[in-house]
């Protein structure tokens, strides 16, 4: 099974149990998903739209309805068109670079306020937009907002969550993703017959999100690692105490004191991101947002209509083709907050990419028989169109339950404290700048690959299994400020990892085992 670890041993662990206000801290702090979630959602329905197509993208919307030669794959294939999409992954990754410095000299919390604010201000601009540049000036107002809340919201929920059930809590943040996205998508269904009224409703829902995130924020407690990190060692005590709802924390607390004591000497964090002793977490603040990306995911939920519109499916029915997996995408995604802190990371890793893997080329197979290269697949059936939507679905359950929330999870709460505000921006870095990629280049990979899109990325799923399969260690059930161990007890990564680079020491009945 690789190299996983356990800890066993748990007469030292930290005391503290789920308490209500951990609990509500975390659902109100997740609901920053939701802004993300509900713009993935929203892009590629709005960008179906007839009435949107032809008041800002005229050539889009005659290559679409009324160039009889243009090939399927092709009709929406416009630099303009992506680049409405995609600049808003342009702006989240500049900003969450920005957002590093911010979360750690402010807090957590307050970098949620103002990624809210942006996105409210970005929703405005669109809502109200005359021009295209309205429109690419809200999406990167959004991106910006986006860019803080993806850097700090996995953080926040990471350091607030008691260590066994840190997993279950954090994957609230890909939960509140996928209903962002279920709620795009439904109202994308229901705005598009208005009209004119129809785009401008669904872009300017986004507002709604962003006052939750922006009202819920000011209610939040600030994690005490956050509190220590920034000198407040008595408040930091007393919410650590309320939080885990007992008086002994001590230990934990010491440890807390040590990480930030280790912080504090680490003069450029994104210099010290380098050392030789940082390099499994740098690797894994890369790789995993980068494989992310290259499941394929994004294609399917922010390009869903137009995607299903392209392999001959009505407007309509494309629109509601997108709600049944956005459906299944919530769904799916329970799967992943019961079973993550019981199964552990790699296997669901494993399990949803082996899943990815066969769905997609079912549907490689079934597009490419019935459209060919040419793109005319004449009247689809009824049987047929229903069997390339299973399939899709089961591939968007696999990955709702693997790659969606353990993208966001294992990153966050990998790093030691002296490298987390840094370490996670490289990772939002990264997974805005694929999204963006991919974005920019899909409907033209589609244009040009047709049916072969998904083998493309049907096989950056099997190299990225094979990754989590010999070099990701399980992260299940360890303390997150003695995440050390993993890499320095992996059969790989032990080489980078001395025993003399763990800041913390372990108590002897705190034994890492290889499973």
């Amino acid at each position: 099974m690789g190299a996983g670890v356990v800890v066993t041993g748990t007469s030292n662990a930290y005391p503290g149990k789920l308490t209500w206000s951990v609990f509500n801290a975390c659902i109100v702090a997740s609901m920053g998903g939701l802004i993300f979630g509900y713009d993935i959602g929203i892009s590629g329905g709005v960008t179906s739209m007839d009435s949107f197509l032809v008041r800002f993208f005229p050539s889009v919307y005659r290559q679409k309805n009324l160039d009889t030669s243009t090939n399927e794959y092709c009709q929406y294939d416009s630099e303009i068109l992506t680049l409405f999409t995609s600049s808003l992954y342009l702006a989240a990754l500049l900003s969450s670079l920005v957002a590093s410095t911010m979360t750690r000299k402010f807090g957590r919390k307050n970098s949620m306020l103002i990624g809210g604010v942006l996105f409210f201000a970005g929703a405005l601009f669109n809502a109200f937009a005359q021009a295209i540049w309205m429109l690419i000036v809200g999406r990167m107002l959004l991106g910006f907002g986006i860019g803080f809340c993806n850097q700090s919201v996995p953080l926040y929920l990471s350091e607030m969550a008691p260590y066994k059930y840190r997993g279950s809590l954090n994957v609230m943040f890909q939960m509140s993703i996928t209903i962002g996205i279920l709620v795009a998508n439904v109202l994308n269904y229901l705005f598009a017959p208005l009209g004119d009224l129809g785009w401008r409703l669904s872009l300017g829902g986004a507002m709604v999100p962003a006052l939750i995130i922006v009202v819920g924020s000011f209610f939040l407690p600030d994690t005490p690692n956050s509190m220590i990190e920034r000198g407040d060692h008595e408040a930091a005590r007393a919410s650590l105490k309320k939080i885990r709802g007992v008086e002994e924390v001590d230990e934990e607390f010491r440890d807390m004191i040590m990480a930030s004591d280790a912080s504090k000497k680490v003069q450029n964090p994104w210099k010290n991101l380098l050392q030789r002793k940082y390099r499994p977490q740098l690797t894994m603040s890369i790789m995993i947002p980068f494989f992310q990306q290259l499941t394929g995911i994004n294609v399917i939920m922010f390009y869903a209509p137009v995607l299903f519109n392209s392999i001959g499916f009505k407007s309509n029915a494309s629109l509601m083709s997108a709600v049944i997996t956005g459906f299944v995408n919530v769904l799916a995604t329970i799967v992943s907050i019961v079973g993550v802190d019981k199964w552990g990371r790699r296997a669901l890793f494993l399990e949803g990419g082996i899943q990815m893997l066969i769905c997609q080329l079912i549907v490689a197979a079934f597009i490419g028989v019935k459209f060919g290269t040419d793109g005319n697949p004449g009247m689809l059936p009824i049987w047929y169109a229903i069997v390339v939507v299973l399939f899709i679905c089961i591939y968007v359950s696999g990955f709702a339950w693997s790659w969606g929330p353990l993208g966001w999870l294992v990153p966050s709460e990998i790093f030691p404290l002296e490298i987390r505000s840094a370490a996670q921006s490289v990772t939002v870095a990264t997974n805005m700048f694929f999204t963006f990629v991919v974005a920019q280049i899909f409907v033209t990979m589609l244009c040009h690959l047709k049916f072969g899109l998904f083998i493309f990325f049907a096989f950056f799923v099997l190299v990225m299994t094979m990754f989590v399969y010999f070099l990701l260690p399980e992260t299940k059930a360890i303390p997150i400020e003695e995440m050390t161990r993993v890499w320095r007890t992996h059969r790989f990564w032990s080489k980078f990892v001395s025993q003399d680079d763990d800041g913390i020491e372990m108590p002897t009945s705190k034994r890492v085992d290889r499973v």
